[in-house]
């Protein structure tokens, strides 16, 4: 399907992908139109995308759709596909593995937003557009501005940011009593001679596999996300992270203790931001009184403040131990949009979602309330102390 627009200074036009070896073709095309994209993060690469697409996606369902000037330069992309379920509704590719979804638009060209809005209207054809954990800032509320039917702004996942400083820049952020017992963890780092070690290209799939296998050893018996332990998930890591590792898009990284690796952790990169996706650590480490989550912090900002990244993400989630830092948090967005037609659909969507905020926050102020009840003394069983808090990345 494709279409003609005249926006502004020129022609534009849009058509739809729908074959999985064509979407695989626009890989340097889509790698062009990403670094012309400031606010893309590395979860619109190419690399991610398509990957995640082989492993996950749906025959019959991809929809990606194209904005092109005349001449045929890519100047804006939304990766899309039809969505499981009886409502028709078109959502971006990435799944649950995917922490922020976005569309891509050329930053030198302000025809592209619009133009896009018009073929995600075209493409829809009465389903719903439903865009899940956009970041503020994100190409998509560029697109959301310049939708002529009925859309709606909900509220999606918290995030937590801290800014891209060395070390001793994030120590400054805790109080005093609490960076000096860092930097106690961090001179036992130190002393034992843990050594980073940053892989290339051609490790990174040996360096994933020893990865994943620490992941699920540090989980063991304590409920490891089951996504993390499938073979579909290794495939797309392996397949989307070395070509990323090489175009500096991530950053696998080995810790070794005596020549064996003990830990390992991948970050995902844009020029804007990076962030801790998933790690793996050796229990004994914990025997070692070893904190891991310090360790991998430290690396993460001294590599992260290198290369001139404004921001290190400690991505989706509000857990206890992200908190020591006093990070900010910053909540993603889901945008609905519709045509007028299909208007009740996207309301009926909406009203879902608000339905499931709601339940969701009940059930943990009945919960908050059951553990003041149970500290009060009046009778309250046995609860306890709580858990500790997870390690780094519950779901990493």
């Amino acid at each position: 399907m494709s279409a003609r627009t005249t926006i502004g200074r020129g022609a534009l036009r849009s058509e739809t992908c729908r074959d999985e070896e064509e979407f695989g073709r626009l890989s340097a095309e889509w790698t062009a139109l990403y670094g012309r994209c400031s606010s893309a993060t590395p979860f619109q690469s190419h690399s991610w995308l398509h990957s995640w697409w082989l492993s996950y996606g749906r025959p019959g369902a991809l929809r990606v759709v194209l904005v092109r000037r005349e001449g045929g330069e890519l100047v804006a992309a939304a990766p899309l596909m039809r969505a499981g379920g009886p409502l028709p509704v078109l959502t971006q590719l990435g799944g649950s593995i995917t922490d922020f979804t976005d569309v891509l638009l050329d930053d030198a060209c302000p025809e592209a937003a619009p133009a896009l809005a018009g073929a995600l209207a075209r493409a829809a054809r009465g389903a719903v557009v439903d865009l899940r954990e956009v970041r503020p800032g994100a190409a998509s509320e560029r697109v959301f501005a310049h939708w002529r039917g009925p859309r709606r702004r909900l509220p999606d996942s918290l995030c937590l940011e801290l800014p891209a400083v060395p070390m001793e820049g994030l120590l400054e952020r805790i109080p005093s009593g609490k960076a000096q017992r860092v930097r106690a963890k961090l001179r036992k780092l130190d002393a034992l001679g843990i050594d980073a070690h940053v892989v290339t290209g051609e490790e990174v799939p040996a360096a994933l596999d020893r990865l994943l296998k620490l992941h699920q050893l540090q989980w063991q018996g304590r409920g490891v996300t089951a996504e993390h332990t499938s073979e579909r998930f290794a495939q797309h890591l392996t397949r989307a992270v070395r070509p990323m590792v090489e175009r500096g898009d991530a950053m696998v990284t080995e810790f070794r203790l005596a020549g064996d690796v003990v830990a390992a952790d991948l970050t995902l990169m844009s020029p804007r931001l990076a962030g801790g996706y998933l790690y793996g650590a050796d229990p004994a480490l914990r025997a070692r009184k070893v904190d891991v989550a310090t360790m991998l912090l430290r690396h993460g900002a001294r590599e992260t403040s290198a290369g001139g990244r404004a921001t290190l993400s400690m991505l989706r989630g509000s857990e206890s131990y992200k908190q020591h830092w006093r990070p900010e948090p910053v909540r993603n967005r889901r945008l609905l949009l519709a045509g007028r037609g299909t208007a009740p659909l996207l309301w009926l969507r909406a009203g879902a979602a608000d339905a499931r905020r709601w339940a969701a926050r009940q059930a943990r102020e009945r919960a908050w309330v059951g553990r003041v009840l149970g500290r009060g003394g009046g009778g309250g069983g046995g609860g306890g102390a709580p858990p500790p808090p997870p390690p780094p990345g519950v779901s990493r």
